[in-house]
């Protein structure tokens, strides 16, 4: 698969609007225009799942519970990705913004922020501007209120069912599906939970039209998205680029002229080895991203890449299924020991086979998605495993 598709930076997530036009504009129509707008737009959730935005938001309205919730992912604990990071910090009025007409199309009048426990130096400054933005909402006549719920630093928090067991104060872990949010998400209310990112975009569609939003991407991935670019480049940082582009035509544009391999979507990703860089779209068709951009030079042990993924993972583990418990704890075990020649190269076979079997039987996402790195660098990076 090829694309000719040219790089193009936007400047849709940071460009500066007057939220109190776009909000009376969004509160003249009705929740059915909202929905159908934001399904026309294509957009997708910008956390990585890529879960249609207007069809979470359409389910959830649906419920006949008159009491809704409309809950923004800002857990942000993906290794590599700090994007959400910074649009809260530069435009967190488009956030709010985004909720309150999330809010609108749901028929929603409680919102709440979960950030991430290492953003609390954020807070000052958010709930200011919260404070602020309550009032406009309040001039323009529309009754909805955000509060503000820290994370404590697990990564399992940013899976939407544990982060709204930690919302209700009970341990973070994930609950069985069904149900799922859209009938009984926090406090087992029906909730539309979307990431920073998806929010803001959100608003940008109601301002500008779904038309002009759909000229931007791909058929299958729409739009803009803001990436974390980080590891071995000279250019590291926050950048909105068009979706669909290919990888070779990322790293010509962020690479540092030696590199050969791109982990793409963070520690739950895929690594992309240089000789896929040209037929690799970054897009829900190819490799899908929640943000994170990291890049490999030759002077980059892959086996240390795979080593310190595994690390993590191991760490962050609830423990509530044993597949994801056990299996991270054994594909640690079996890289390290087939590097120390204590097992043949041949038992990377089996460790796949346990990354594939973790893919289907865990319970929630994190287990689900260790197989993504472990494989695309066990099958792309071999040698630097086995000797």
């Amino acid at each position: 698969m090829t694309n000719n598709k040219e790089l193009t930076k936007v400047d849709l997530i940071f460009e500066k609007v007057e939220a109190k036009q776009v909000l009376k504009k969004a509160f003249e129509m009705t929740s059915e225009e909202i929905i159908r707008q934001v399904l026309e737009s294509g957009l997708k959730g910008r956390g990585g799942a890529g879960f249609p935005t207007g069809l979470k938001w359409k389910y959830t309205a649906a419920e006949k519970d008159p009491e809704k919730y409309i809950v923004c992912n800002a857990d942000e604990g993906e290794p590599g990705t700090f994007k959400d990071r910074e649009i809260l910090d530069r435009v967190a009025y488009k956030v709010y913004g985004g909720m309150v007409i999330a809010a609108s199309a749901i028929g929603a009048k409680k919102g709440i922020v979960y950030l991430r426990g290492e953003y609390r130096f954020l807070l000052p400054k958010l709930l200011l501007e919260l404070e602020q933005f309550h009032k406009m909402i309040k001039e323009i006549g529309y009754d909805f209120r955000i509060n503000y719920c820290l994370g404590s630093g697990a990564y399992i928090c940013g899976e939407e069912s544990a982060l709204f067991e930690s919302i209700q104060g009970e341990r973070g872990e994930p609950r069985n599906k069904p149900p799922y949010p859209t009938s009984s998400g926090v406090f087992f209310k029906p909730t539309s939970i979307n990431n920073v990112e998806t929010l803001v975009t959100a608003m940008m569609i109601v301002h500008h039209g779904p038309e002009t939003y759909n000229r931007l991407g791909t058929k299958d991935s729409r739009g803009s998205k803001v990436f974390s670019v980080s590891g071995d480049t000279p250019t590291p940082g926050i950048f909105e680029l068009e979706l669909g582009m290919t990888v070779q035509q990322f790293v010509n544009e962020f690479g540092d002229g030696d590199t050969k391999a791109v982990q793409v979507g963070g520690a739950s990703g895929f690594c992309v080895p240089r000789k896929k860089f040209a037929s690799t779209i970054i897009g829900f068709e190819g490799v899908p991203t929640g943000g994170s951009m990291k890049l490999f030079n030759s002077s980059r042990s892959m086996y240390n890449v795979l080593h310190n993924y595994l690390e993590f993972f191991e760490e962050e583990s609830c423990g509530q299924c044993t597949p994801c418990r056990v299996g991270c704890q054994q594909l640690l075990k079996g890289v390290e020991k087939v590097k120390k020649g204590e097992m043949k190269s041949t038992y990377l076979n089996e460790l796949i086979k346990l990354a594939d079997t973790m893919k289907i039987a865990s319970k929630c996402g994190l287990g689900q998605s260790v197989g993504n790195a472990f494989r695309s660098i066990v099958e792309n990076f071999r040698e630097e495993i086995i000797y």
